[in-house]
């Protein structure tokens, strides 16, 4: 395999010219603001090294990729009764799509979706305060990618907070099928908040090398998670990851990925490294346009998918 940071720079270059591309989230306020020409991408392999390009270091709105962090402290307070709450199958549907919830009587199809992502974040809250569970969340994504300086754009959490009809909807629905224990305003205040999370490729990348390593962070040595766990997480990033687009995603990527509205996509390569892309232009699945296509770059030259090279 060649030169990782030349990978890393030569897909770069190769994007450059089509920076822009794409649709920027306009209908979180906050975001419609964004630089669409932006590009970052961060590489850590399991041995601790980093190759980075582009705006690598430049922070940006995680959005739903934090539905990964979430996921995995519910499943440390909850363990195997998480899925009594929210199910692991691809949905098929928009990521902030109602239907399928009243067919199946507001149990979400899988955690990424928005609402499973809600019911999860309900998970997170029992026993706190929504103050104390934002907090929580806060800690935990600082102690994976080991950087204090970690925090959430109050500024996005607002502007979420302001425009968030459908998930008021999605999580009052649930709430009428006894499928949230805690009340709504609560459970989406702490939704919201981690849903702002702003993080730089090389800290997202950083945050999610334990997926990579079996559950064990290498950079500190601490174990995050069970192999059995991680492994399970890295099949739900697959299958689930990038909402109706997860399919195309393992057929042009083949690795774990979870991406978010601002732009962001967070993929994974067992054994390998953590990757982190953005770029602000999404997709018509609301997945980063030119991110996914610096992933299938990446996975064809290092031959890292989990389909064989």
């Amino acid at each position: 395999m060649a030169d990782l940071q030349a990978i890393v720079d030569e897909i770069h270059d190769k994007l450059t010219p089509r920076l822009g591309e794409g649709k920027v989230a306009d209908y979180i306020p906050q975001l419609a603001h964004i630089d669409p020409r932006k590009f970052g991408m961060a590489v850590i392999d399991v041995d601790g090294q980093v190759f980075k390009a582009g705006d690598a270091d430049v922070p940006f709105s995680i959005q739903s990729i934090s539905k990964v962090f979430t996921l995995t402290l519910a499943l440390g307070k909850h363990g195997e009764t998480t899925w009594n709450r929210v199910g692991r199958e691809p949905s098929g549907s928009a990521f902030n799509s109602i239907v399928q919830l009243e067919h199946e009587e507001g149990k979400p199809r899988n955690p990424f979706i928005n609402a499973g992502a809600i019911a999860v974040s309900d998970l997170v809250l029992a026993g706190h305060t929504p103050r104390e569970a934002i907090g929580e969340i806060v800690r935990f994504v600082r102690y994976l990618a080991d950087d204090e300086t970690i925090a959430i754009d109050p500024d996005v959490a607002k502007s979420e907070q302001a425009t968030g009809y459908r998930n008021f909807a999605l999580a009052n629905f649930m709430r009428s099928f006894g499928k949230l224990t805690h009340p709504v305003e609560h459970v989406l205040g702490v939704y919201f908040h981690h849903c702002a999370l702003a993080m730089t490729c090389t800290q997202l990348a950083r945050s999610g090398l334990f997926l990579a390593a079996s559950g064990r962070n290498p950079l500190t040595g601490h174990t995050v998670v069970s192999r059995q766990r991680a492994r399970r997480i890295n099949a739900l990033m697959l299958t689930c990851g990038h909402y109706d687009g997860s399919g195309d995603f393992a057929y042009r990527v083949g690795l774990p990925g979870k991406s978010g509205v601002g732009g962001g996509i967070l993929a994974v390569a067992p054994g390998k490294a953590s990757v982190a892309v953005w770029s602000p232009g999404l997709n018509h699945n609301g997945n980063s346009l030119l991110g996914s296509l610096a992933l299938e770059m990446l996975a064809m030259r290092t031959g890292w998918s989990v389909f064989g090279q």
